[in-house]
């Protein structure tokens, strides 16, 4: 289990009573949709699920994009999600007046990077799709992000994250641990990714984890790491490399930051940082105190760096921040042991597959 601290991890511990609740409740919940007593619903279109068994950070939105350019060049992609911490309710197709208050941070980044696609929220995703279609009435193929625990829907293609360094395996219910699913759910999962990862995992590592997660027949497991790619502005998109010779004062409200100051120590001279709860949405006082974190800081280079993430909830500040060396710090999937082909075939296949099998029934 992640544990911030010790102080945390003995007060999540007094908590399990309720997690034991929680996860009987969960048991029976998938117990009804294993008997089909509770039926999920599917649509007569390709569906991949990209999701997890705990809360936080796993790296869904990363993947979502990954899928995405994989697979928008040969059909018309949209992507559902909840929206989370968005200020809105029910649902929402993104146009080009949306922001991240109405939509949420991870689809309004998405739909900045890929305005071709269409990016819809709702919570009730059995009820979103069907407007969506409609509103969309060409999308070939839907890529639900972070719905692998919401089972009114049977997606074609179910893919599950578990991060490298809280593996599910190790993990119990919320609150005393992180799981929001029992672990057996991840038998419905067509591919497993452990994310996260470091940038070299052994062969005996990989095999350990593997033997640990103990995929079904059939399942296949891929590692995947974060690769950090070069920093634009904000503004402007001016590429700047970092270096050995650069402060940096990190603005930052995502789950897990450690992996991101791990690189940022190694790639700079130094940095400071200023850490905010997970889709913290910035106000002119949060504006300020970056300010004068910046001016604190007794270098000529330096500069202030962000993520994708966070960089959507600051956008509405451009003309307040173009003149500062404001960053943003872009990241992509990379797979390791060189599979990567292999999981970008098996992704071809699912939509190929549907279609071909389509065309042939309505042949007969």
């Amino acid at each position: 289990m992640h544990f911030k601290n010790i102080y945390l991890r003995s007060f999540r511990l007094f908590l399990f009573p309720i997690a034991y609740l929680y996860g009987l409740i969960i048991n029976v919940r998938n117990y009804l949709y294993d008997r089909n007593i509770i039926e999920s619903v599917t649509f007569n279109l390709p569906v991949i699920c990209v999701g997890n068994l705990s809360v936080g950070g796993t790296g869904k939105s990363p993947m979502v994009e990954y899928l995405a350019n994989l697979l928008k060049k040969e059909y018309a992609i949209a992507t559902l999600s909840r929206g989370y911490k968005r200020r809105t309710s029910g649902y929402v197709l993104a146009n080009a007046a949306s922001s991240a208050i109405e939509i949420g941070d991870e689809p309004m980044q998405f739909h900045l990077s890929h305005p071709e696609i269409a990016v819809a929220v709702g919570e009730q995703r059995i009820e979103a799709i069907p407007q969506l279609l409609y509103d969309r009435p060409e999308t070939q193929l839907i890529i639900l992000d972070d719905a692998f625990q919401h089972r009114e829907i049977g997606a074609g293609m179910n893919i599950l994250l578990t991060d490298y360094s809280n593996l599910y395996s190790r993990d119990f219910y919320l609150p005393t641990g992180d799981l929001r699913d029992q672990k057996s759910s991840a038998k419905r999962a067509d591919i497993i990714v452990v994310t996260k990862c470091p940038s070299v995992v052994s062969d005996g590592e990989r095999f350990r984890i593997m033997k640990e997660l103990n995929p079904l027949p059939g399942q296949e497991i891929f590692f995947t790491s974060i690769e950090y790619n070069t920093p634009y502005h904000i503004v402007t998109k001016e590429k700047r490399k970092l270096s050995k010779q650069e402060e940096v004062l990190l603005v930052c409200g995502i789950a897990n930051p450690e992996p991101l100051t791990q690189y940022i120590h190694e790639a700079t001279k130094t940095y400071d940082a200023l850490f905010y709860s997970d889709h913290h949405i910035f106000s002119i006082d949060d504006l300020a105190d970056i300010r004068e974190r910046l001016d604190k800081i007794d270098d000529d280079k330096k500069i202030i760096l962000t993520t994708e993430k966070d960089a959507v909830r600051l956008i509405k500040f451009n003309d307040k921040i173009e003149g500062l060396p404001f960053y943003v710090l872009p990241i992509t999937v990379r797979f390791l042991f060189g599979q990567e082909q292999k999981f970008a075939d098996l992704i071809r296949k699912y939509p190929k597959d549907f279609y071909g099998k389509k065309e042939q029934e309505e042949r007969i």
